[in-house]
């Protein structure tokens, strides 16, 4: 009896314990990774690091100086010799750790193992990334961080750099005009397309562009955002109006490029250039971000006169495309449908997007459409895509890599509400003064007049 009552008094604890660690493994994960998870799978990786590796294939055979001084001071067998291990550093998702290569070894073979890891060392998942030659960086992550998102504190920020979601390695997916300067977004309704975007406005709201869109749903997407917006099209019709005006704005930054070229013999290299950003600071015109929502909405025609100004526009849409990076101007494409089907021009256009992020989409057809081109293999990892994940995407550039990511959550109005604070910021732009969204100005709250002083009444006898 005393054997018994002594158990339960000891399980009792442990079992609050256990139930304790499973809940918040299940609801507060990175918790229950800084407590439980990181201790155990550290423990783990340093204790069965060489085993592993060897069971891996990762390991080489040893030199023969490192063979005679084994049997020269000890009695031991020869083992294989694994990637030499760097020191391991936690973060609040994972661990980070850095091998050398040994001679012969490439960065693939241990991709390829990434697998064998993971299980191995009890961890979500394993990222192999190149520091340098000779020496890759293993990130593994503890748990599934694009179940609930939450963005790093450190984010790279600077001029059209925005963090717009978290990759599935727990490094944030930043949006760099800079480096790419062109990008087609897909997804279905209700695939988290509309929350991207806002992401991508709110976070150029706070810098010095000039935003533009189309959004030819009369303009529901883009209107809350009009404050910070210098022009809007919001049908095909203005939209047909909008992008030759873009086109004149491109050729006169051209023509500014070009005229600083005409230098006089003996200018230093430094200052001639072939794109705005290589004018100088007080010369350099504003850069200029192209939003078009629903872009099939421009190629669908009804009658031979929208035919003829469906060809004009997408004719515009890829001049831009071409042309517009070296003057600082760049398109985010967004739809949830992009084809050949759609007509002339489609396959042209997208072939100057550079990046791409598909999000759920209704057919195969459209992932093809978005990375068949750039990495086929992510077509597959696309439409696997659950409708109750809203926001998850996959996205890709032409080097022909690709990740997970998932966009967090941001409300219309919180949104809306970064636009309005940074109206001061929208740019002057004569060309574009035409197309300014009306902003409503707020109502007024009527002020209360003071109650009348209440006069005394006269006395009489």
């Amino acid at each position: 009896m005393t054997d018994l009552t002594t158990l339960l008094e000891v399980g009792g604890p442990v079992a609050a314990l256990g139930g304790g660690a499973a809940y918040a493994r299940a609801k507060h994960p990175r918790v229950y990774w800084s407590t439980v998870g990181l201790p155990i799978s550290t423990a783990r990786l340093i204790g069965s690091y060489s085993s592993v590796m060897e069971a891996c294939g990762l390991t080489v055979a040893p030199s023969r100086l490192r063979v005679l001084a084994v049997k020269a001071t000890t009695r031991r067998e020869v083992r294989p010799v694994p990637p030499r291990r760097g020191v391991i550093r936690p973060t609040s998702t994972g661990l980070r750790i850095r091998l050398r290569l040994a001679p012969g070894q490439e960065p693939a073979d241990v991709a390829a193992s990434a697998e064998r890891l993971r299980h191995a060392w009890g961890v979500h998942a394993v990222y192999v990334s190149t520091v340098k030659p000779g020496v890759v960086e293993l990130r593994l992550v503890g748990f599934d961080v694009l179940r609930r998102v939450r963005m790093p504190r450190k984010l790279a920020s600077g001029l059209l750099k925005v963090p717009v979601a978290l990759r599935e390695d727990a490094t944030p997916f930043v949006r760099d005009y800079r480096a790419i300067p062109h990008q087609l977004t897909l997804g279905a309704t209700l695939s988290g397309k509309s929350m991207y975007l806002r992401h991508l406005v709110a976070g150029l709201a706070s810098q010095p562009v000039a935003l533009v869109g189309i959004d030819c749903k009369r303009g529901v997407e883009l209107s809350p955002f009009a404050p910070r917006l210098s022009a809007l099209a919001t049908d095909p019709e203005q939209a047909a109006e909008l992008l030759p005006v873009l086109i004149q704005e491109m050729e006169d930054r051209y023509e500014l490029i070009k005229a600083r070229q005409g230098l006089a013999p003996g200018t230093p290299d430094e200052e001639i250039t072939s794109d705005v950003w290589g004018l100088p600071e007080d010369e350099r015109p504003v850069p200029i971000v192209l939003f078009v929502d629903e872009v099939a909405e421009l190629f669908l025609v009804a009658t031979r006169k929208d035919e003829e100004r469906r060809d004009e526009m997408v004719t515009q849409l890829i001049r831009l495309a071409q042309l517009g990076r070296a003057a600082g101007i760049y398109l985010e494409v967004c739809g949830q449908r992009f084809g050949a089907e759609l007509g002339k021009g489609a396959t042209m256009l997208r072939a100057q997007l550079t990046g791409r992020v598909c999000h759920r989409v209704n057919d195969e057809a459209s992932a093809k459409m978005a990375l068949g081109d750039i990495a086929p293999e992510a077509v597959s990892a696309a439409c696997a895509i659950a409708p109750e994940s809203p926001g998850l995407a996959v996205a890709g550039d032409s080097s022909g890599g690709w990740s997970r990511i998932r966009t967090p959550y941001l409300s219309l109005g919180d949104a809306a509400e970064i636009c309005r604070e940074s109206a001061h910021l929208v740019p002057d732009l004569p060309a574009l003064k035409h197309f300014r969204p009306d902003v409503p100005v707020p109502p007024v709250p009527p002020v209360e007049s003071p109650a009348p002083a209440v006069q005394p009444r006269p006395v009489t006898d």
